[in-house]
């Protein structure tokens, strides 16, 4: 009551405090806005060369990938790990397209055991049904089986080999300028 009372008989301390807040919200949303377009300039000039994507471990190829398709203007999420349902990371391109990518990260590169079947059925089990994708994708910095090629193919999974993740990674074409068959656009999405 005295407060109360007090306050509305010094209305200034009111008004400082007011102007106070307001420029204290002014500063936090200016520095948002100035964070969100160092984001953008950054996730832009991300080229990745193959030694790079070769040295990283599976996780962080996976935050690779993800920051790749950021990159290229999507919403992307990594969700890999126990329980992923196949899907390591998951984003939605600007035409409204949602993408399912399984990452099969390769110490060895192209050395390293080829990606075979069993991954790409594992995908096809669960890219539309689980995560609602219109894309389905399996990307490596090594190499596909001989029979996994064809049944990607068949079962319209995008197989991403070292040479087209090159390509993707050290460019600046989005990687659906890249692929060929996908599905036309849902409709055009604006990110902040």
């Amino acid at each position: 009551m005295l407060l109360t009372q007090w306050l509305l008989a010094h209305l200034w301390v009111l008004a400082l405090v007011g102007v106070l807040a307001a420029l204290t919200a002014g500063g936090y949303v200016h520095r948002a806005r100035q964070r969100a377009a160092w984001d953008r300039v950054r996730r832009q000039a991300l080229r990745l060369r193959p030694a790079q994507l070769d040295a990283l471990d599976h996780r962080d190829f996976e935050t690779a990938v993800r920051d790749l398709m950021r990159r290229d203007g999507c919403r992307a999420e990594r969700l890999g790990g126990a329980g992923d349902d196949a899907c390591d990371v998951k984003a939605t391109d600007p035409l409204g397209r949602v993408w399912a990518v399984q990452c099969k990260h390769r110490r060895d590169g192209l050395r390293g055991q080829a990606v075979g079947t069993g991954v790409l059925q594992q995908v096809n089990g669960t890219a539309k049904p689980v995560h609602r994708a219109d894309v389905a994708v399996v990307v490596t910095n090594g190499r596909f089986s001989s029979k996994a090629i064809p049944w990607g193919h068949r079962h319209g999974i995008h197989l991403v080999d070292r040479a087209v993740l090159v390509e993707w990674a050290g460019g600046s074409r989005p990687l659906w300028e890249i692929l060929d068959r996908l599905p036309p656009p849902r409709r055009s999405v604006t990110f902040n």
